[in-house]
């Protein structure tokens, strides 16, 4: 979902004042699977062909019906462990200052 703003984006160095165009996610309360480990929310996914149709088509009040946690038997965890933001092979890659 694309949404406008009108506001001072950021950094700092580079903001800008104005009327921005931004992405939105849609979001619900966590199911069973997802609370544990971010329990302030999961995103929103549509998983039958219905429910696009609905998303797509459907009037507004109809649509954000679909703004509900995922059943839990639909989600599987299929990696567990410390969270690392280091790019997948870097871990040969020296510091270069």
């Amino acid at each position: 979902m694309w949404r406008s703003w009108t506001g001072v984006r950021e950094p700092k160095a580079d903001s800008v004042e104005g009327e921005h165009l931004l992405y939105s996610l849609l979001t619900s309360e966590p199911n069973g699977a997802v609370g544990p480990i971010h329990p302030k929310a999961m995103r929103v996914t549509l998983t039958t062909p219905e429910e696009y149709d609905i998303w797509l088509n459907a009037p507004t009040e109809d649509a954000l019906k679909l703004q509900r946690p995922l059943p839990d038997e639909l989600l599987e965890i299929v990696v567990e462990g410390k969270k690392s933001d280091k790019p997948a092979g870097s871990e040969h890659l020296e510091k270069i200052s």
